[in-house]
């Protein structure tokens, strides 16, 4: 064969080969926000790095803190199930893009067979074999690649996602642990303060300087001590267990030791606009990559309605005898480029459109429904913000005015001028004054946590 006539029979193949990639893929248009332009009760960011700029080691000020933090990106079993996703995605996405270039191989083959007079005949082949390879005319193949592609990177923002979950999570189980520490040191100082209550009872009691009824209110109020004493060791327990699974081993005691009360453990985080929130929020981005992928899908979809062109080629040598294969004149090739347009298949390919269309549209809903759901949860943020700083220095004056209170109540039971009953409400206010401060407190560390979280922080390293 002649290079002319072989330049010939390529023609068409290279002509389909340099049309080959041409996209059915709808053109992608990201959706509409469906949240208003601001936040409410945001305040001024302008010139200030938005959270999700603030890597969680500049987020998380507390030494011992960030070395939680540190152990759970190391050791957290599912953050490690998110990691190794993305290499299973990955893999698969490279299988897809593998799909648009031929596969060669090396054959060899044996045939024998009648030759229709009695005798057999023999047939020997070894060379390069190109298998069944799609042409992709239609982009059917590099609509599946960049659906793959677009899955990939859904898994990495996904992995993202379950980092700032697992950096919120660590961060507030050991606040919620300091806050129960220091509810244990309220409990205990106030059981020990009612036991002591409860002995000067007594001893009035048997003296006839205090009757029945006062010394059963107090061995009620101790009692009630010890209950919610025994109550916050159990909650102290459950902080510990927490941070165990989240860490994914034993926390050290030293890490899990009280903060100073004036030292700063979290920085604060500006709020930014919600349009940042479509870059940056890691759910967000997911969602968004998803719906690139069902849009990608749609591609593939309508490229099955086109011609489905392959090819099947072989080159190397062949004979009749094992021993003439390599000689001269052996040498030759074959070329099998084969379409199939689709006439009848009882509506699959139809139905397969639909499908993707429906997938793509269910994937907009979600991509919105990401988007008002980090702006809800960053609104939310914002109003614990504006109103619990607030709430907390109310509380603080309230306690100092019911310690004020229960001294006095007390000063004047002893001095034989006010009853029993005025120190054990004055005990009871002091108490729950104090939870609700600490609870309080906690409340907004862990509420800067969520704005954090909700703003889109927490992965970068």
């Amino acid at each position: 064969m002649t290079n002319r006539d072989l330049t010939t029979r390529l023609s068409p193949l290279v002509a389909a080969l340099l049309l080959a990639g041409c996209s059915m893929i709808p053109t992608y248009e990201r959706p509409a926000s469906p949240v208003p332009q601001a936040y409410p009760l945001a305040g001024e960011a302008t010139g200030v790095p938005s959270a999700a700029d603030t890597a969680w080691r500049d987020f998380v000020q507390d030494a011992r803190l960030r070395e939680l933090v540190r152990r759970a990106l190391d050791n957290n079993r599912d953050l490690r199930v998110a990691t190794l996703n993305i290499e299973r995605v990955r893999a698969q996405y490279q299988i897809q893009r593998a799909n648009q270039f031929p596969s060669i191989g090396l054959a060899a083959s044996g045939n024998r067979q009648p030759d229709g007079t009695g005798g057999i005949q023999s047939t020997y082949s070894v060379g390069l074999a190109l298998s069944t390879w799609e042409i992709d005319f239609f982009g059917r193949l590099g609509a599946l690649k960049e659906a793959a592609l677009a899955e990939y990177l859904a898994s990495e923002q996904a992995r993202n996602a379950a980092q700032t979950s697992l950096v919120s999570a660590v961060a507030s189980s050991w606040l919620s642990l300091q806050t129960n520490e220091a509810l244990l040191a309220i409990t205990r100082q106030t059981l020990s303060t009612r036991e002591d209550s409860l002995r000067l009872t007594k001893l009035r009691f048997d003296n006839g300087a205090a009757s029945a009824l006062d010394l059963r209110q107090a061995e009620s109020l101790a009692a009630t001590g010890r209950a919610a004493l025994a109550q916050q060791q159990r909650a102290r327990a459950l902080d510990v267990n927490a941070l165990n699974l989240l860490v994914g081993e034993a926390v050290p005691a030293e890490l899990l030791q009280v903060a100073e009360a004036e030292t700063a453990v979290l920085a604060d985080v500006p709020a930014g606009l919600p349009s940042d929130l479509l870059t940056r929020h890691a759910d967000i981005r997911q969602a968004e990559q998803t719906l690139i992928a069902a849009n990608a899908n749609i591609g593939a979809a309508r490229a099955a309605f086109f011609p489905r062109i392959t090819l099947t080629a072989s080159a190397g040598t062949a004979s009749n005898d094992l021993s003439g294969l390599f000689k001269d004149g052996s040498w030759g090739f074959t070329l099998n480029p084969v379409a199939l347009l689709p006439i009848f298949d009882a509506g699959r390919n139809r139905a397969g459109l639909d499908s993707a269309e429906v997938s793509r549209d269910i994937a907009v809903a979600q991509y919105e429904k990401a988007i008002q759901t980090a702006f809800r949860e960053v609104a939310d943020a914002l109003a614990g913000r504006a109103t619990l700083a607030d709430q907390l220095q109310a509380q603080r004056d309230q306690v100092v005015a019911e310690e004020d209170r229960f001294r006095l109540a007390d000063l004047r039971y002893r001095n034989g001028v006010a009853s029993f009953l005025d120190v054990l409400d004055a005990q009871r206010s002091l108490f729950a004054a104090q939870q609700a401060e600490a609870q309080t407190r906690l409340a907004l560390q862990q509420n800067r946590v969520a704005l954090y979280a909700a703003l889109g922080g927490g992965w970068l390293e």
